[in-house]
């Protein structure tokens, strides 16, 4: 993979989990799984999206402390890790291991 590519999508759904984990500053964030429709790269309309890639749904972990961290509809962008692991046909991200 070439440096700096990495998928981007919109996302479907946020699930919450019930794992917390409170910051330094007090602050309490919940675990979240989002599931993103892929649409391309970061940066490239449209872009070189394998086919079998184009509209498949990834899911992810986040972690979310406001209300905007919960928006469906808006854009996602993967890591790096997260591109190459879908790249490689994983495309479930939480651990729980659903493969393309």
């Amino acid at each position: 993979m070439r440096r700096g590519r990495r998928l981007q999508g919109v996302v479907v759904e946020v699930a919450e989990t019930p794992e917390l984990r409170e910051d330094e500053e007090g602050v309490r964030w919940r675990k979240c799984i989002f599931t993103i429709e892929l649409r391309g790269f970061a940066g490239r309309p449209g872009g070189d999206l394998p086919a079998w890639l184009k509209g498949a749904r990834v899911r992810v972990v986040r972690w979310c402390c406001l209300d905007w961290h919960y928006r469906t509809g808006v854009r996602a962008t993967l890591t790096r890790e997260e591109t190459e692991a879908v790249l490689g046909g994983e495309l479930d991200l939480t651990g729980g291991g659903r493969e393309a």
